[in-house]
């Protein structure tokens, strides 16, 4: 059995060994020490060199055991959480112990029940493991940094095994999901190329209204949302997904809402980091959620050119920008639930809440107890915190969180862990909320059976063409917008 190093304790969880983790492990074939002969059935080989795929250096401890190195995100040593990894050339019944020793993060929804996902060849369906299998504790072989150990066994000699930290959600993915919806030919939905990241992946832009809401000179009530810009939050893709499906679909609140509001949804910030495979920062290294106050069209292109969007939208008269709501996932929270603004005026904090409170009528798995306000320096680069600054009274801004794990169900301790479909439904929910919002309730009843409509000709998605430029170029000033466009009944609808 081959020794850990021991090394005098340290507190918390610093790098370790990671300067030695310089890209993911490319089919790496673990042999016994000393072992010369040929490689047979059980000598375990390692893979992360595909897409979304994270695991930078493996090493074995003994027979059974296998301490695993996460790769840090590029450029950017202090995030090390997810992980993607196949594993193959398993011998039947092969029991194996995978210690993920180098976690940045202390807290984790692992002390609470969480498990990693496994899924293989022959069952491709992703599933969690047994918790009773999971492991999550301090260790002094790592410097007292915390480590999550599971242990499982390989059933079918010809599968390969993949195990990730949650459902994964690729860039490619998402790129497939937008080219079937475009292919569905729906007049309501509009798809356009925004930008595109450092190493020219595409910056999606949707637009989902009734074309008459795009009219030129049409007034417009706009519902801006963005996800994944943190790569490795991947149930953000999944709400996200479960909004758009929602808003494209025939039921007669998706129609109501796309009769009342125009939909603009970037799912994907950060395409970058998700193809690599990093849990929170682009490329380049940079946390994009920390850069909204003065984006570089070069280093942060796609930040960039959504922010250039919202202030060219919130300086159009004709244009009320009523919601900005960004996507993310929680490691170390259950639940669905929200961040929002803290501001002078307690009439609008009010009305600030309205929002979130109606969103945990609507679905079971949202927490208003959860929800907090608050202007934390550390978030001053937020998307939630920078916009909420600049918009003006008549706009709300929100970080929608969901929990990497599970939900907790009213009057009840058990926890439910999400599913794929769960985490969509929850999009589905976000989406009916604005009916209640905006009281278009009464409406619903009156839709008429539903007859799918085919565009003939596709409109430009946005009435102005997009100005390119520095953000510092615009004023903050609003002009003459009219209020009418604005207007937002301040009364509490509870």
């Amino acid at each position: 059995m081959a020794e850990r190093s021991q090394t005098a304790p340290e507190a918390g969880n610093d790098t370790g060994n990671d300067d030695a983790i310089g890209g993911n492990v490319s089919k790496y074939m673990v042999l016994p020490t000393g072992y010369c002969g040929q490689p047979k059935k059980g000598h375990l080989i390692f893979d992360a060199c595909f897409e979304s795929g994270n695991l930078g250096r493996v090493e074995q401890v003994s027979e059974f055991e296998y301490d695993l190195f996460i790769r840090p995100d590029t450029c950017n040593p202090r995030f090390r959480v997810w992980f993607n990894f196949t594993v193959e050339n398993v011998k039947e019944s092969q029991r194996v112990i995978f210690n993920i020793v180098n976690f940045s993060k202390t807290k984790s929804l692992y002390r609470d029940g969480m498990a990693p996902m496994v899924k293989s060849t022959s069952r491709p369906k992703w599933q969690r493991l047994p918790p009773k299998n999971v492991y999550y504790y301090r260790c002094p072989d790592h410097k007292k940094n915390y480590v999550m150990s599971f242990a499982f066994c390989f059933d079918r000699e010809e599968d390969i095994y993949q195990f990730a930290y949650c459902y994964p959600y690729t860039y490619t993915r998402f790129q497939h999901y937008l080219d079937s919806l475009q292919k569905r030919n729906m007049d309501y939905f509009f798809r356009e190329q925004l930008g595109q990241s450092v190493q020219q992946r595409q910056l999606d832009l949707l637009t989902i209204t009734s074309p008459d809401n795009l009219r030129e000179g049409a007034e417009q009530k706009v519902v801006f949302i963005t996800g994944r810009v943190h790569p490795g939050e991947t149930p953000s893709s999944f709400v996200c997904q479960g909004i758009i499906d929602f808003l494209v679909s025939q039921h007669p609140i998706a129609r109501v809402l796309r009769e009342h509001l125009v939909f603009k949804i970037a799912p994907m910030l950060n395409p970058d980091g998700v193809y690599l495979g990093n849990y929170r920062c682009s490329l380049m290294g940079f946390d994009l959620n920390r850069h909204w106050l003065d984006p570089s069209p070069w280093a942060h292109p796609t930040l960039h050119g959504v922010k250039q969007l919202i202030i060219q939208m919130y300086n159009d008269p004709k244009t009320s920008l009523e919601f900005y709501i960004d996507i993310h996932a929680h490691s170390t929270m259950m639940n669905g639930f929200m961040y929002g603004n803290i501001f002078e005026d307690e009439e609008r904090f009010q009305r600030q809440a309205i929002f979130p409170k109606l969103l945990c009528q609507n679905a079971e798995d949202f927490s208003y107890s959860s929800t907090s306000f608050n202007r934390d320096a550390v978030k001053a680069g937020t998307g939630r915190r920078f916009l909420g600054g600049l918009l003006d009274h008549t706009s709300y801004c929100y970080t929608l969180e969901v929990s990497f794990y599970s939900y907790i169900v009213g009057g009840t301790t058990a926890a439910v862990p999400y599913t794929e479909e769960a985490y969509m439904k929850l999009g589905r929910n976000v989406a009916r909320t604005f009916l209640d919002y905006y009281r278009l309730n009464p409406l619903v009843e009156k839709v008429a059976v539903p007859v799918p409509r085919l565009r003939k000709e596709k409109p430009p998605p946005y009435k102005h063409p997009f100005v390119r430029g520095s953000a510092s170029n615009y004023p903050n000033g609003k002009g003459d917008k009219k209020s009418s466009v604005n207007y937002k009944d301040p009364s509490n609808p509870f």
